[in-house]
């Protein structure tokens, strides 16, 4: 090869790393407000900007109708106070029929990992059954996950953390490249 091939090979490889930190540096508006037509006019702005609208879950009458928007990119599920399990199942915020509406959407499941390091042991535990319970249904449903707050930590970590949690190899490759 001579030096001018080299040249051009090495110029594209740098043009090719520069879209691919564009596309992974996406910006993105939090939406974290208990009003649904609040949630859904900071949904539309967003959309216009042309930015991904990640919306907290609330209670499963606001998360059904941020679901059946199309504009929505993620639904964020880190927080689960005020929740109370039932005798067979735990509550986490995410059932079947939010799950079919997210797939049918085409909108993702966000996991908030900020909580992890702030819980006690017996609360910890609690934590990770919802969020165990999450995953399944997102497998089950074939919904995509991505991470929040997840960025400090090691990838090869977080992907076993995720295996361990119960879920698919390909869906964990997929949260750990597309953590915020």
């Amino acid at each position: 090869m001579n030096n001018i091939a080299i040249l051009e090979l090495y110029i594209n490889l740098i043009i090719y790393k520069v879209i691919i930190c564009c596309f992974y540096m996406q910006a993105y508006n939090l939406i974290d407000t208990t009003n649904i037509n609040e949630a859904r006019n900071q949904i539309e702005k967003a959309f216009k900007q042309g930015i991904k609208a990640i919306v907290v879950a609330k209670d499963d009458e606001f998360n059904r109708k941020i679901l059946e928007n199309k504009k929505v990119d993620v639904l964020l599920f880190g927080d689960f106070k005020g929740r109370k399990d039932r005798l067979k199942q735990r509550d986490s915020g995410l059932n079947h029929v939010l799950c079919k509406l997210a797939k049918d959407n085409n909108i993702a499941i966000g996991l908030d990992f900020s909580e992890i390091k702030e819980k006690t042991d017996f609360v910890l535990a609690d934590y990770l059954g919802r969020l165990m319970q999450n995953i399944k249904l997102c497998s089950k449903y074939k919904i995509k996950i991505v991470l929040f707050n997840a960025g400090d930590k090691n990838k090869h970590d977080l992907f076993s953390l995720l295996m361990s949690l119960g879920m698919p190899t390909s869906t964990a490759k997929y949260a750990v490249d597309n953590t915020f």
